[in-house]
Order: C-alpha cells, then sequence, then structure tokens
C-alpha cells in the first residue's frame, strides 16, 4: 500500500504542513492556515512539486489534512484562488509543532490558528458524517486580506463563519466577517457568526457568538 511504503515522507510533509501556519514564514501568501502552494511545499522539502503533489494526496487520503475551496462569486473581487490547508485532528498538529501541553497551547503563538482548523475539521467532519460531504464549504479571502474562515452555503443564503481563540467577547470579533458580508450581500443573503474561545452565548446585531463548547449544538449553524 502508497501509505505503508512512504510513511517517512508522508510525515515529514505533515510536519512540513504544521509548521506552514507559522505567520512569519514567506512560503506561503496569506494567513494560517496554509494557503496551498505545491511549489513552496517542493522547495521547503527538497523535492520536486509532482513528488510534494503525491505526498500530500497520500496525506489526504490517509485522512491527515483537506483542502478547503475558496469561494468564487461573481463579485468583482481579486479574490485568492488556491485552497487552504487544513488538519482533521488538530491534536496531531500540535503534536508535530512540538506543544505537550495544555498551557503549551494557551500561549502559543499559532493557537489562533490551531483554533481555526478546529473550528473548520469539526464542522467539515459533520458534513461528512451526516452524509452530505464537503459540498458548500469554502472559505473567503481577498488579496487585500478581506477574509472569513469558513463560508456555507445555504438554501436560504450564506453563513458566514468565523474562529476566533479570545475568550472575551468584543465587537471586534465580528469585524473581519463583516467585512466579507459588506463584499457578498448585494449577491447573496448572508448570516454572520463567531465561534470564539469563551462561555457565553449571545445574540448581537452584528451576528451570533458561539461558545466553542456549544458548536455541536449549533445545528442552525452547520446543518
Amino acid at each position: 500500500m502508497t501509505i505503508a511504503r512512504r510513511p517517512v515522507a508522508g510525515f515529514s510533509l505533515a510536519r512540513r504542513t504544521s509548521r506552514c501556519w507559522i505567520p512569519s514564514a514567506n512560503l506561503w501568501p496569506g494567513a494560517p492556515p496554509c494557503i496551498t502552494s505545491y511549489s513552496s511545499l517542493a522547495n521547503d522539502c527538497g523535492i520536486s512539486q509532482p513528488t510534494a503533489k503525491n505526498w500530500l494526496s497520500i496525506l489526504e487520503t490517509g485522512y491527515i489534512v483537506f483542502r478547503l475551496p475558496p469561494l468564487h462569486p461573481n463579485v468583482g473581487k481579486r479574490l485568492v484562488k488556491m485552497p487552504k490547508l487544513h488538519f482533521y485532528d488538530t491534536g496531531l498538529a500540535c503534536w508535530l509543532l512540538g506543544i505537550r501541553t495544555p498551557d503549551q497551547l494557551r500561549s502559543h503563538p499559532l493557537r489562533g490558528a490551531i483554533f481555526e482548523s478546529w473550528v473548520v475539521s469539526e464542522t467539515y467532519k459533520h458534513m461528512m458524517n451526516r452524509g452530505d460531504g464537503p459540498r458548500g464549504l469554502s472559505f473567503y479571502r481577498t488579496r487585500d486580506g478581506t477574509e472569513v474562515d469558513l463560508v456555507i452555503e445555504r438554501q436560504d443564503g450564506l453563513t458566514l463563519l468565523e474562529a476566533k481563540a479570545a475568550a472575551t467577547p468584543s465587537a471586534s470579533l465580528f469585524d473581519g466577517p463583516n467585512r466579507v458580508r459588506r463584499h457578498l450581500e448585494a449577491s447573496f443573503p448572508c448570516r454572520v457568526a463567531v465561534v470564539y474561545g469563551g462561555e457565553d452565548a449571545q445574540a448581537r446585531s452584528a451576528g451570533t457568538l458561539v461558545p466553542w463548547a456549544a458548536l455541536h449544538e449549533e445545528r442552525t449553524l452547520i446543518s
């Protein structure tokens, strides 16, 4: 089996994929998690682009990582067109990054990126378990940095879902997704929700604030 014959290669690329979350890494255009770039993976691992593509396919086949496609609405914006890489298991991502304890995670500079990937992957897995597959899931990012972590397509419009690791409720948590809403609302009805690291659910004029522990209960968001 290919995965069994290439354990070292796959592990090496998995470790490299986790490291691409470092915001200061110039190999990756845009914010973490990774915007997929075969040339950057190939250059950093010292392999050819076809080999990097094949190794990444192994990680996807083994349900280690998945690619979240960008939303491509016809709204006249300069959009990022490459997919984002996310880990199915953020515990594995933490281990590859050298994070061994909850205290390390709380103070780690990539805590926000890990939290984003957890929210996206849990929503992704919920859709898969329901039998829908990943259809209707994407992210939105323009080249000037206007972004929302997850776009969920629904029959009645779009849900713009942002992940914020901060534990304190704040109006500023809604700034990013509401900028995206202003880009899209002429074409699609949009609702905004922010999953954050706190404990209190709140309904605000800017959107819905969802505690991280209640994500799986928010059927109106992810169903």
